[in-house]
């Protein structure tokens, strides 16, 4: 007699069905994006009700996800895009399979699907532009069509027009402050612009999806120096915060309560965790006062 199949873990399932609930997996750019349940567990008689949210799965936050006993993983960017022919501690990623799979952790990526979603993230870059309240007209730049699965107002990159000017300093320092108080962003302008009327958004390397945006400004996280220098001969100034800077911050914000409320009306202990250990990979140092931090 064959031996049956083992479960899925009833509280993935749970988390999995709120994650697809708030960010729909049909939303998400499926054409090279690799959202969705990527490494399931086991049902157990072990297990706390207990989530982990990341930006990005890394060892170190894979060993914080094992310390505080976590059930399932979610990581807004897919830790896996290839297919695996075999698997290595000596490979990063294949060793973080090994560690959770150990653990019976499982992985849930939302990725494109965050990107996309209503009141996801680009309407939540859109909504930190001073002026962008009722007197503004926001735009999607890539809509998806509305079905069964996809709700209206869904699609990829944001465009806020604006009812009057604003300065281009209070704009800067409204980012800084909405992505989590940073000192620093990486700002590329024609010179003696210090005002705009409209703005682009799209977290993460947004660049493609705002190219052709008739906006003065575009706010993503990362952009390549020839695009930098494209945007400012066209007239556009850029904010550039860090690629997972421009995402981080709307985890702490909006992911991380919106999910654990929605879990907790089903199983009143589970609880919501921000990794402590997700980091950007890059930092910036002042050379004339070098000291890393450890």
């Amino acid at each position: 007699m064959a031996a049956s199949a083992p479960q899925l873990h009833p509280f993935t399932t749970q988390v999995v069905d709120a994650m697809r609930s708030l960010y729909p997996e049909e939303l998400a750019d499926r054409s090279w994006d690799n959202v969705g349940l990527l490494l399931e567990n086991i049902k157990s008689g072990t297990g706390n009700p207990t989530v982990l949210v990341t930006n990005d799965l890394t060892i170190s936050v894979a060993e914080e996800a094992i310390r505080r006993k976590a059930t399932v993983i979610v990581s807004y960017h897919p830790f896996l895009f290839r297919p695996i022919k075999s698997i290595s501690v000596g490979d990063p990623h294949q060793r973080i399979i090994l560690q959770l799979v150990q653990n019976n952790i499982a992985v849930y990526s939302p990725h494109t699907a965050v990107d996309a979603a209503p009141g996801g993230m680009a309407d939540w870059l859109a909504d930190m532009l001073p002026g962008s309240g009722a007197s503004s007209r926001r735009k999607i730049v890539t809509p998806l069509p509305v079905s069964q699965t996809v709700p209206a107002n869904s699609g990829y990159g944001r465009v806020v027009y604006l009812d009057q000017p604003v300065g281009l300093e209070q704009v800067i320092k409204a980012y800084a402050e909405g992505l989590g108080g940073q000192r620093y962003l990486m700002i590329a302008r024609p010179k003696h612009m210090t005002q705009i009327k409209s703005a682009a958004v799209c977290p993460g390397s947004g660049f493609d999806v705002l190219k052709d945006c008739d906006a003065d400004l575009i706010v993503t996280g990362e952009m390549t120096h020839h695009n930098a220098l494209k945007a400012v001969m066209q007239g556009k100034c850029v904010i550039a915060a860090f690629h997972s800077n421009s995402e981080r911050t709307f985890l702490r914000d909006r992911l991380q309560p919106t999910l654990e409320k929605l879990l907790r009306e089903k199983v009143p202990e589970a609880e919501v965790l921000l990794s402590e250990t997700d980091e950007d990979p890059f930092e910036i140092v002042d050379v004339q006062n070098l000291k890393l931090r450890d």
